[in-house]
């Protein structure tokens, strides 16, 4: 599973100092295929070492996000440029006009089972691309919206 979104997630050496332990902490949040197995790191680390800092937060987010995709059938979530693309995904005509009414721009290409959204801004007019967990939180709530559950 490719999640390629501008997020500030990891585990800052300050939080974790050992090298062994935080590529053991990697190795976790990559197995955990499901929240509740994310949950479990999220536990082993605030155990082991402390409340955790926002980068932490933001790669469990992450590994939620990966573990939701993952569930509907998703390899691929990547930014590109404005837009963000999602593989594969294979929708409905009625399911298609929903998602180009609810993400106008958006481009669905069925030959190559490809959507391709406009990634949201902070604003309609001189807005910047949402980053980090909003983002996240977009991406997520799209497939929870559009994409059917297996």
């Amino acid at each position: 599973m490719r999640v390629e979104l501008p997020i500030n997630a990891h585990i800052p050496h300050e939080y974790v100092p050992q090298e062994r332990l935080r590529l053991a902490a990697y190795k976790s949040l990559a197995d955990a295929t499901t929240d509740a197995g994310v949950d479990e790191v999220a536990v082993e680390l605030t155990d082991r070492f402390g409340p955790l800092p926002d980068p932490v937060a933001a790669l469990l987010a992450v590994a939620r996000f990966r573990a939701l995709a993952r569930a509907v059938g998703l390899t691929e979530v990547v930014v590109q440029g404005p837009k963000v693309r999602f593989h594969p995904v294979e929708l409905p005509e009625s399911v298609q006009m929903r998602l180009e009414r609810l993400y106008p721009g958006t481009l669905v290409r069925g030959a190559v089972r490809t959507i391709v959204v406009p990634r949201p801004m902070t604003a309609l007019m001189g807005g910047q691309p949402v980053r980090d967990t909003a983002l996240l939180d977009w991406a997520a709530e799209l497939i929870n919206t559009v994409l059917p559950k297996p």
